[in-house]
């Protein structure tokens, strides 16, 4: 079947079987491996991607249920000269990881986060983030970061 979406800002039209998830879709038909997988049972976030500006774990949804929509993975989230989004650069800044596999997921889902909780406070951002898991543990600099990239996302 034949899935079209708009993937960091360019439309793509995809062959794929019914049964393709979406982050199968990302990686092996689009080559965008910056989304990773890690349970395969939407358990961990690393997975997780901007789908019409919402966080969704991309483990968890066929390919054909993303037909029309508007997906943001981690490569399409710097401007095109490069700049870093503003949280982007607040887990680099705050060293909000380490081995950094589960941060495309944690960026992607804090920016989400932060959208829908611009007020919240650092214990409000530990229980949001619930659903990304970061084996590192992490967390402290992970949350850090997060409360950052709020401030520069509200900023710019």
């Amino acid at each position: 079947m034949q899935v079209t979406l708009t993937v960091n800002g360019r439309q793509a039209s995809i062959d794929v079987a019914p049964n393709t998830l979406l982050v199968q879709a990302l990686r092996e038909h689009l080559r965008l491996t910056g989304t990773h997988v890690g349970c395969d049972t939407a358990q961990c976030g690393a997975c997780t991607v901007l789908m019409d500006g919402k966080a969704v774990k991309s483990c968890n949804l066929l390919a054909a249920q993303a037909e029309g929509a508007e997906i943001t993975t981690i490569e399409g989230l710097a401007a095109p000269d490069g700049t870093l989004h503003p949280m982007q650069a607040a887990f680099k800044e705050c060293h909000g990881l380490q081995c950094g596999f589960c941060t495309p997921g944690m960026v992607m889902s804090s920016i989400d986060l932060c959208r829908k909780h611009p007020g919240a406070g650092e214990a409000e951002v530990r229980e949001l983030l619930e659903g990304n898991l970061c084996r590192c543990t992490g967390y402290h600099n992970i949350v850090k970061a997060v409360l950052k990239g709020r401030e520069a996302m509200a900023g710019s």
